[in-house]
């Protein structure tokens, strides 16, 4: 009997219906435990049309969770090639496209419900994320349920329901049922309880199984244990028995296990159970407590002796299963051998569980079975305690946000395989000690680890250790502008992998030399860069792909080479959102952001950085490019908010202490004075700049730091670094600031272009001032404008300048991937999931036309299908939203 529940019923129904018409959505219910969830949607599945499929699995209680363990008990029914995968532990990258083709290819509907998602696993949560984003697209519904009072704002899955396309979620929270409600249920099961509602609050399953315990009339217990425990005395000693066997297993129990754990009488207890309610068979065979909290009672009741014996008695008949799944039992073991307290048991078979997690991406799940196998390390060996250790902070550093745990493992790691005489250990755990350190912005700390690994490598024949030491300090070195240093321990690193074969750590090197090389602007750096990024691709690599495509990007940038870097960008972003690589795509936006403002393109930059702003967990480093555009730009315009949001990237990037963070904000927040012709902060900027070794300044850093100098008159000169200046910099330096302002131009920087303006003087200041405000003006760049005014003024030659403004400027925004009028009106009909044929007869156009828009559209995306420029669209909503004239 369904109370209380017909809205959100009729929600889930129609979600069903859409879904039959492609238009898949997720549908999330929470609610208290025992609020009804597992009831309402099993009503749900009974009556969704026929014409579906509806496939179930759970999460479940376990210490550490088993990796995708909905996906392993629906694997069999969704898809033949699916389960195969799951068998082979396939990583997500091959296992999660091969669930979206199977969703793609369905005959019908499918719906996808996920039960109790609050215990779901790291690789879970992932699958959850990766079809939360693609499930408009899909004839498919993705029910999420889980218990509300037991997630909060920390927990994982709070920040992958946040991450999911709000316009395809939707959101169902059950409410405790009404005094009327309860009123009915007392009615119907014949009982005379007139406080029955106040005692349960309405929760549907205290008042159920308040209901079904038949203590009689009087004062209902304040506990679903005690009733529980007084409907379980009630029952035979075999029922009895079965169910507290039954309940030490979280989640389903297969019938294999059962007939192991109970033997012969297995069938007949079972049904009897079965037959009273207490428990329920799902599609699959598998039996299981009609709610958890009533196994929990249940679990309750046992003795820690029995309970213990229980989990032993569980593990051993899991061990003597060997099917194609085995390795999907993995974790059920794990919990079972710790309940059992059987630490030898543990140290065998959480390494192997770990092991299969970071197989599947699982890597907090892997940190979680060696923390499991860390409560019996006085057990261990001291080589398998070292081991347990390293294994263990190798994934937390991976997956958890903690530091100080990790650091203090390393350091118990290297102790142990000292005075074992295992040197050959301790080289990589100095040199995840050092990037820890790197993270945590302690540059001499990450700087003398890595310099020990070197050192302690070294002493041994050169191996894979070593080359990784190498490349470690070559990395440090290149991050903190110490350019010479990082190509030298780079090479070193290169000649080693490539003695080696080791293709990892060459990819690595490459993109720590050809960075360096081509910020110093020597010889080679691009040809590295390009073949780095050629071999991540290649190889499969990731990270180290997105890695390349971000420093081939900024150089790209910071050179001025607009056509490369657009390129680079666009391919980056593609291929990070293509793979689910969120931070690293928004740390490619700000640099997009950049771009856009070097090319004056203002409302672009601020749209795209002001995006990526909005973005909530953004990692700091992550977020610095987008936050140092948003203030530069703010400042530019005249707009509110500027100089804070640079006061705090400055903040932000003194605290990492890397050059490409400060100089870039302290240049920033020398042009804001200037523009108000404030010197004393000018000098105070420019002179924070100047106490810095000149020597690993990028010449372009350096060039706008010597044109600044220059603009704001200081007064002690400044020293020149080995390093050549730019073109358009030496220009204005030398006394030819009209050449600089066509060299500006010819590059594609027209606000620098009006800058290097403004400091033309004699018979050329009139024209060039005019010039410059119309630039200035164009740009919306207010504040520039106005002095270019005021220093025509102070000239004599204010009449030649155009006449001023009034009101607002009104600059065309252009998009920022440059798609013209048409092109963006074909956009919007993509995104709304119209054909070809259905937008030609909408825009009056040819189909021949619209294809050919369409094409223009996916080239500018960089993406090879209309989905991956919905993808897009989704991370970044503001290329929907732009205006064009």
């Amino acid at each position: 009997m369904l109370l209380d529940r017909e809205g959100p019923l009729k929600a889930l129904l129609a979600s069903a219906r859409s879904a039959a018409l492609g238009h898949g959505s997720t549908v999330v219910v929470e609610g208290e435990a025992g609020i009804g969830k597992t009831t309402l949607l099993r009503e749900f599945a009974e009556h969704s049309d026929h014409g579906c499929r509806v496939l179930w699995g759970w999460c479940e209680a376990l210490i550490t969770p088993c990796p995708l363990g909905p996906l392993q008990d629906m694997g069999q029914l969704l898809d033949a090639r699916v389960a195969a995968l799951l068998n082979q532990a396939a990583s997500p990258e091959r296992l999660f496209p091969a669930v979206l083709n199977a969703l793609q290819h369905a005959s019908d509907p499918v719906i996808l419900i996920f039960e109790d998602v609050q215990w779901a696993d790291n690789a879970t949560l992932d699958l959850i994320k990766y079809l939360g984003r693609r499930i408009s697209l899909l004839p498919t519904v993705l029910v999420l349920s889980f218990r509300s009072d037991e997630i909060g704002a920390d927990h994982p899955l709070t920040r992958v329901l946040g991450d999911l396309p709000s316009a395809s979620v939707s959101r169902l929270t059950l409410q405790p049922l009404s005094p009327e409600a309860v009123a009915a249920l007392t009615e119907q099961a014949g009982r005379c309880t007139d406080d029955l509602y106040q005692v349960t609050a309405g929760n549907p399953f205290f008042v159920t199984e308040l209901l079904a315990s038949k203590t009689g009339p009087g004062r209902i217990p304040h506990s679903v244990r005690d009733a529980v425990w007084a409907r379980l005395s009630r029952l035979t000693a075999g029922e009895r028995k079965a169910l507290e066997v039954i309940s030490i297993v979280p989640g389903g129990v297969e019938p294999w296990l059962v007939r192991a754990l109970l033997g012969v009488e297995a069938d007949i207890l079972l049904d009897q159970c079965l037959t009273r309610g207490l428990l329920r068979r799902d599609d699959q065979g598998a039996v299981m407590f009609r709610h958890e909290l009533a196994r929990q009672a249940t679990v309750d009741r046992l003795p820690p002796s029995l309970q213990k014996s229980l989990h032993s008695k569980v593990e051993a008949a899991m061990s003597q299963h060997v099917t194609t799944q085995a390795p999907a039992l993995l974790a059920r073991r794990v919990h079972h051998a710790a309940g059992a307290g059987d630490g030898e048991r543990v140290l065998e078979l959480a390494p192997q569980a770990a092991a299969h997690a970071a197989r599947l991406g699982a890597h907090r799940e892997a940190a979680s079975h060696l923390a499991t196998a860390l409560r019996y390390v006085a057990q261990a060996a001291p080589e398998q305690a070292a081991q347990l250790y390293e294994d263990w902070a190798y994934e937390a550093g991976l997956a958890l946000l903690v530091y100080e745990p990790v650091i203090e493992a390393h350091h118990r790691v290297i102790a142990i395989w000292r005075e074992l005489g295992r040197t050959e250990k301790i080289g990589p755990n100095l040199c995840r000690l050092s990037r820890l350190h790197w993270r945590r912005g302690e540059g001499e700390a990450a700087e003398d680890c890595a310099a020990q690994a070197v050192c302690e490598m070294e002493k041994l024949p050169p191996g894979p250790e070593l080359a990784m030491a190498y490349s470690t300090r070559s990395q440090l070195r290149m991050l903190h502008y110490r350019f010479d240093e990082a190509i030298e321990w780079g090479l070193r690193a290169l000649a080693l992998a490539d003695q080696l074969g080791e293709i990892e750590t060459r990819i690595h090197a490459l993109n720590n030399v050809g960075t360096a090389l081509l910020f110093a602007g020597r010889p080679g750096g691009r040809e590295r860069l390009e073949e780095t990024l050629a071999l991540a691709l290649a190889h499969g690599f990731h990270d180290h792909a997105v890695r390349a495509y971000t420093n081939f990007a900024e150089c790209a940038v910071v050179s001025k080479e607009f056509g490369l870097a657009e390129r680079l960008l666009a391919e980056g972003i593609a291929f990070a959102t293509r793979h689910d690589l969120d931070t690293a795509a928004h740390y490619l936006l700000g640099r997009q952001a950049e771009l856009r403002m070097e090319q004056g393109r203002f409302r672009e930059a601020e749209t795209i950085a002001q995006g990526v702003m909005n973005l909530e967990r953004l990692p700091m480093v992550m977020h610095l490019p987008a936050l140092t555009v948003l203030g530069r730009v703010h400042m530019r315009l005249g707009e509110p908010g500027g100089m804070a949001l640079l006061h705090n990237a400055l903040q932000e990037g003194l605290a990492t202490g890397e050059l490409q963070r400060i100089v870039p904000v302290r240049s920033a927040l020398t042009e804001a004075a200037w523009l108000h012709e404030d010197y004393g902060a000018c000098q105070e900027q420019l002179t924070a700049l100047a106490a810095i070794d000149l020597n690993c300044f990028r010449a372009w850093d350096f060039g706008e730091l010597a044109v600044w100098w220059r603009r704001c008159g200081m007064a002690m000169p400044l020293p020149i670094p080995n390093a050549q200046i730019p073109l358009p910099h030496a220009a204005e330096l030398y006394g030819h600031p009209l050449a600089a302002a066509k060299e500006w131009d010819r590059l594609g920087l027209p606000y620098d272009a009006a800058l290097a303006l403004m400091q033309v003087r004699g018979v050329d200041a009139g024209p060039a001032l005019a010039r410059a405000v119309t630039i200035f003006e164009s740009l919306e760049a207010r504040p520039a404008a106005a002095l270019a005014r005021t220093q025509a003024q102070r000239l004599g030659v204010a009449g030649q300048l155009p006449k001023a403004r009034r009101g607002p400027y009104g600059a065309a925004r252009r998009h920022p991937l440059g798609l013209t009028r048409h092109e963006q009106q074909v956009l919007a009909l993509i995104a709304a999931g119209m054909s070809n044929k259905e937008a030609a007869q909408l825009l009056s156009r040819s189909p021949r036309t619209i294809e050919h828009q369409v094409s223009a559209v996916l080239s500018k995306f960089s993406a090879a299908s209309r989905m991956e420029v919905l993808l897009r669209l989704r991370g970044e909503p503001w290329l929907l939203a732009t205006d064009s004239t």
